[in-house]
């Protein structure tokens, strides 16, 4: 999926807690953050998850749910989330279909070493399924408060 709006969102499978699947059509009805980051527990992706947690109850008024997705272990996110108390829902995609399908899993560079890995990307899904807007490359810094701008951007119009 390239960077496309009003599109129709990527039904795709999820790993969550305890094995279970997730399905974003699970979630017709409610706005989807779905939002990838690269890593548990690193630098950028722990004030990326902490910026989220601190505004959840900003999104549940918009009838949103925020959905993170790293490649990382079921075990690794239930860490991630006890640590830091996280409220909102860590998908694995280890094998990283949901990656390539929505784009996100690419040619990194770091000290002038290349590699591959999740481009930090945020999808905001309306409750009908419609990708609305995407952020690609996302800057962490003040990234959550654009992400709700543009949430109550979206409920104004319908």
């Amino acid at each position: 999926m390239n960077s496309a709006i009003d599109v129709k969102a990527k039904n795709v499978s999820l790993i969550v807690e305890g094995e279970r699947k997730l399905n974003l059509s699970d979630y017709l009805g409610k706005n989807i953050i779905l939002y990838f980051y690269p890593k548990d527990d690193t630098p950028g992706c722990t004030v990326e998850a902490n910026d989220f947690k601190e505004n959840i109850s900003k999104f549940e008024k918009l009838n949103s749910i925020v959905i993170g997705v790293s490649k990382d272990s079921l075990e690794s996110h239930a860490k991630f989330k006890k640590k830091y108390g996280l409220p909102f829902i860590l998908a694995s995609d280890y094998e990283g279909k949901t990656c390539d399908q929505y784009g996100v899993w690419g040619e990194k560079s770091m000290y002038g070493k290349k590699y591959f890995g999740i481009n930090r990307s945020t999808f905001l899904i309306d409750s009908q399924g419609i990708v609305k807007k995407v952020w690609r490359k996302v800057s962490v810094k003040g990234h959550v408060e654009e992400v709700l701008k543009e949430l109550k951007d979206l409920n104004k119009e319908s």
